[in-house]
């Protein structure tokens, strides 16, 4: 279901995805406070290739590869590649269409995994962990970005008392948790919100699917009783709108990152401490 929603989005996706370059820029931002000079960089869930291209560029000795499920995704990120060669003379990017719970990756050939905005559409983050730790080199470094339990509370809210349309988000603390199930070293959460804003629920719905958010089953369902339950909804809606006539979206953003050292035959889950940083 999510690879069919991904690669319908593809050709629109990157008109719509604001906030999902808002927080590659913040993650981008959060390398420049780390020591590290990658040979080979993973962008797990790489989509259209955007961050692809800014970590090749913050990076010119490493080889980028973007791993997505959809390959209407990796089609448009190969034209954007394309695009970065001839204008910058840049080594191309690797393009691989694969599930994050089961990369085809040699054990302990990539130095960094970037993962902007990919982990929440898993139902568990426990598998796709163990396969980081795998392909991961011993001091290489996992970052990533996710939604948490917060996110798009306002539509929630609007759609109250019939069947959730918005996903269940992992709270950063049991993301916290899985990392240390998988061995990771050092981990360290936080989280912030950011808010859009619209004029009216249609919006944030069109733009929820048009980014492949089509599991957010807020659009227009077929029916006398769904029209009534849309309808409710826009009226609920109401309740959120600002002093200047906008509708907020609000969007609780989970951010971690983690090492994965050398083992020392300590078992998966031994007691470590995490970080948590914005939250208690």
């Amino acid at each position: 279901m999510i690879q069919r929603a991904f690669s319908r989005a593809a050709a629109g996706y990157d008109a719509a995805a604001v906030l999902q370059r808002e927080i590659a820029t913040r993650m981008l931002e959060r390398l420049q406070y780390v020591r590290l000079q990658p040979q080979r960089v993973l962008d797990l869930g790489c989509g259209t290739g955007a961050a692809s291209v800014e970590l090749g560029r913050r990076y010119p000795a490493a080889r980028v590869l973007g791993l997505d499920l959809a390959l209407p995704m990796l089609q448009q990120a190969s034209r954007r590649d394309s695009l970065w060669r001839r204008l910058l003379g840049r080594p191309s990017l690797q393009l691989v269409c694969a599930d994050a719970t089961c990369l085809p990756l040699a054990s302990g050939s990539v130095d960094l995994v970037w993962s902007n905005l990919m982990l929440q559409w898993l139902d568990d983050p426990a598998p796709a962990f163990a396969e980081l730790w795998r392909v991961l080199r011993p001091g290489g470094l996992l970052m990533f970005s996710s939604f948490g339990p917060d996110t798009l509370r306002e539509l929630r809210a609007a759609f109250a008392g019939s069947s959730d349309p918005v996903n269940r988000f992992i709270d950063m603390h049991d993301l916290g948790d899985a990392l240390l199930h998988a061995r990771f070293a050092d981990p360290v959460m936080d989280m912030e919100q950011i808010e859009l804003t619209y004029p009216d629920i249609t919006g944030v719905v069109r733009d929820l699917k048009s980014i492949g958010a089509s599991h957010v089953r807020a659009g227009r369902p077929a029916g006398l009783g769904g029209r009534r339950r849309w309808q409710q909804a826009r009226e609920r809606y109401e309740q959120f709108r600002r002093s200047d006539g906008r509708l907020p979206a609000t969007f609780e953003v989970v951010y971690g990152h983690a090492w994965r050292v050398q083992t020392t035959g300590a078992e998966p889950g031994a007691p470590q401490p995490v970080r948590f940083v914005g939250r208690d």
